[in-house]
Formats: C-alpha cells, structure tokens, sequence
C-alpha cells in the first residue's frame, strides 16, 4: 500500500503487491500477486477500477518496483519545502510558544532598546533590578514561638509585672522589646529603663533557645539560588546585632547578606515598616522594587505600608491565615526567579505615576469650563 500511494500521488500507474494470510487450519498460504489499475487522483482520495485481474510477478521485480516507489516519494517530498514529514506523530507536547519564523525566541520585557549601551540592557535582563529582604525566625531558620513568650514569662516575673496575657503576647510578635513594653504592655516609659528590660530578655531568650541554629527546609536553596543569579540580599531583624551575626556564623551564611538591620538601625518594629524601608534604602532601591519575604500578617501590612510586595511563608500561621500577602507558600524552595521577577514586574515610581496627569487633566477642564459662581455680600450674612 505505501508503494501503491506513493506512485498514485505522482500520477503513475499503479504497482504490483501482495500478501500471505492464514486460513482457519492455521496453513500459510500465498495469494497471488494482483494488480489495481489507477483511474484518477482527486483531492488527496484514489479510485480504482472494479476489475481486479490476478497476475503473478516476480519478487525480484516487486522489490525492484518497491524501491522505485521509495525514490518517486522521496522526490515527491523533495519539491516541497513546507511540508515535512511529521516524525512525532501528533504526540507532541503544547508548550503554548508559536515556533514559526520571527516569534522565537519570545520578545523579552524586560530589554529596553533605548538604553544604548549594551551592559545595561543586559543588567536590566539580569535579576540585579531587584532586592529580597528576609526576616530571620520562621523564614529562614526554624522557629519556636513558645521560647519567646516564655522570656516574657520570665522577665516579668523578675520585674515584679503582672504576666502579660496571650492576647498581649499575639499583638507584640514582631515590635522591638523597648517599643512592646512602653506602647502595649506599659511597662515603663523610662529610656534607660526600657533598653535595661530589653537587654535582660534577649539574655533570657538566648539562654531558652540555647545556641541552635538550623535552616527551615527549603530556605537554603532559594537563598543559593539568588546567590547565583546575583539577586542583592538584605537580612532584617529585632534581634540585636551581635545575636544575628552569633546565628550567621552557626549555620554557615556570614556574608551571605548585603544588608544587616538589626534592633540597634531602627526606632520601631513591626508593623511600622521602618525595617523594610531603611533595608530598601541601603540596598539603593526602590521600595517597589523589593519583595520581603515574612511568615506574619503584621508583615504583609509592613511591606504593604511600605509599597512592597511580600511573600508569605506558612510556618507559624496557617496559609488561610496570609491571604492579604501577594504569594503564600509553605517552603521557600518552591519558589523561582521567575515568581520574583513576576512579583517585582510593575509600573513603579520611577517611571512616572498617573496622579499628576489626572491633576493636569481637572486644571484643564476647569478652564474650560469656568466657575458659575455669584458673589455675596458678606454683610447680608
């Protein structure tokens, strides 16, 4: 049958073929050798003649005849260029990317042809454009929160206050020491005071946890992921300085961070966006151009405040819980280069904003629509 299509595509005269076939007694046996002679070839269909006069031939001659078949179809397909035998049979995968000449590779959105020189074009396709900000507990290392409320136990006991409520210890996870005992707890409002208190909780926490550092699962390798795509990197904190470099050190990334903000850089804690603003600011960024990456509401409404984008890990809160946050995931490793950049791939600040537009726009119908108002006389009134 190949050779039989093969010659009839070309107009040719049909060829000679056969086949064996068993009967019901399971005996091989040879029928002849017939002939289908070619009447006509009309939109891709071939029609034959009814009479099907046997006639045996020579193998010798069908294999001869096969072979020519075998050239006239090659020949066939030689003059033409477009078409092209298909060799995957129609299993093939849709990626969705149109392979036709001129589309591939797909336009890039981030190459900016105006900017002339060539090392710029090829910063602004990189990943340099953008900042990652981490906090520290439940994001990159793993977390117990009970330690933290049993320090507060502790300290107030020592201090002679009356235990802080749970509600309490929920509204102060994320403030700085000083700012959760003078605002929520009320403590006291004396600086040397506050700073005194603060320091005898670290200790009492530090002492609680016992010097155990490890990396949360999948934290690592997003960290090396960016490490590798040269993505600026800053490490923001409440805890002071000296314990973050201590943690740093035990688990291997001293160095790794671009930027360090620790207890001792800013005023407030969360969710007072200080931390991610002042991070922004020495990674000489833009704030909508960072994404930080917390495990709390009061940091999705931080990095909010602060014109981020934020991504949510769920470590210490259910995902249900972070939906205000713009991405949630439960591991950092499931995470890509092309999640951020989607995340970070936004009409920002630099570039103009609409409000002075809209503002130009109502100046120009109040000139040409001019104001109908009437005086009054002041002493009517």
């Amino acid at each position: 049958m190949e050779s039989i299509s093969a010659t009839s595509l070309l107009g040719h005269r049909p060829v000679y073929g056969g086949y064996r076939c068993k009967d019901v007694s399971s005996k091989r046996k040879q029928v002849d050798y017939f002939r289908l002679p070619f009447t006509e070839f009309l939109r891709g269909k071939v029609s034959f003649s009814t009479s099907l006069p046997a006639l045996r031939v020579d193998r010798k001659m069908v294999s001869l005849i096969k072979a020519q078949a075998m050239e006239l179809t090659k020949e066939a397909y030689s003059y033409r260029e477009n078409v092209k035998i298909p060799m995957d049979f129609g299993y093939g995968i849709d990626t969705g990317v149109d392979r036709r000449p001129g589309l591939w590779p797909p336009e890039n959105k981030a190459d900016n042809p105006a900017l002339h020189n060539p090392l710029l074009r090829q910063e602004r396709m990189g990943c340099g454009w953008l900042g990652a900000i981490f906090e520290w507990e439940g994001v990159l290392i793993e977390d117990n929160p009970d330690l933290e409320k049993q320090a507060w136990l502790a300290l107030s006991r020592e201090e002679g206050k009356s235990p802080p409520p749970a509600f309490m210890l929920r509204r102060i996870e994320g403030m700085k020491n000083e700012q959760a005992m003078s605002e929520v707890l009320c403590w006291s409002r004396d600086p040397a005071d506050l700073k005194r208190m603060a320091t005898r909780k670290e200790e009492i926490y530090q002492a609680l946890q016992g010097g155990i550092y490890r990396f949360r699962s999948g934290s690592q390798d997003l960290v090396n992921v960016l490490m590798h795509y040269k993505v600026p990197m800053a490490l923001v904190s409440t805890r002071p300085r000296k314990y973050l470099e201590i943690a740093m050190r035990a688990i291997g990334i001293e160095g790794v961070f671009n930027v360090i903000v620790a207890a001792e850089d800013v005023y407030r804690g969360k969710p007072d966006p200080e931390m991610f603003v002042y991070a922004a600011q020495l990674l000489q960024f833009i704030p909508e151009r960072c994404i930080v990456f917390g495990n709390s509401n009061q940091t999705v409404e931080a990095a909010h405040d602060a014109r981020m984008k934020c991504v949510a890990v769920a470590s210490k809160h259910p995902v249900y819980e972070l939906g205000a946050a713009d991405l949630v995931v439960r591991h950092l490793d499931e995470l890509t280069v092309v999640d951020l950049k989607n995340l970070a791939d936004i009409e920002s600040a630099e570039f103009g904003s609409g409000e002075p537009e809209l503002e130009m726009e109502m100046e120009e119908e109040a000139d040409r629509y001019p104001s109908s108002s009437v005086g009054v006389d002041d002493g009517f009134w």
